[in-house]
């Protein structure tokens, strides 16, 4: 019992704390303004759900308003889609056909304090994956491309806000 005790104290003693507990957000920022992601791909609908899922998930797990325009923001969330990878990840052997396809991210997150431009987060090199199925039948065919991007924005926004609330 005493050794479990002088550990405690020795832990206590020597500043220990669990990592990733400490928001980098500032305590005097009460909103954020998360605007379309910038573009490097040709595939548009993501960077509109990208900023959609990252609002949602500040909303559900923050105190923090998002506003519309950046000038009135305490915090800029930005983004940049830098790269966008769909491929055939597995082929029915019997047919040839593609019954699964890969969805790869690659993008770049930035939250900046607007007042000082501190940037307060910042992930250059972010990437998120997602699978999807293709359907072997053509008559029953429904593009599931739609539905993986929004789980991968999901994906995205529970990473991004979860990161910036730890710390991380």
């Amino acid at each position: 019992m005493k050794g479990v005790l002088a550990a405690a104290l020795a832990l206590v003693s020597c500043g220990y704390h669990v990592a990733g507990h400490t928001s980098v957000l500032p305590q005097t920022a009460h909103t954020i303004c998360i605007p379309a992601f910038n573009n490097a791909t040709v595939h548009y609908n993501i960077t509109d759900r990208l900023p959609e899922a990252i609002a949602r998930e500040f909303i559900a797990r923050t105190p923090y308003r998002i506003v519309p325009d950046p000038n009135t923001a305490d915090l800029v969330l930005r983004g940049t889609v830098l790269n966008y990878i769909a491929g055939v990840a597995v082929v029915d052997p019997a047919t040839g056909r593609a019954t699964a396809t890969d969805l790869h991210v690659f993008l770049k997150i930035e939250l900046v304090e607007r007042a000082t431009g501190k940037v307060l987060y910042s992930r250059p090199s972010m990437d998120a994956r997602e699978r999807y199925e293709v359907s072997e039948n053509e008559q029953q065919y429904f593009d599931e491309s739609g539905p993986a991007v929004d789980r991968l924005a999901r994906f995205v926004a529970q990473q991004v806000v979860s990161g910036i609330l730890s710390g991380f």
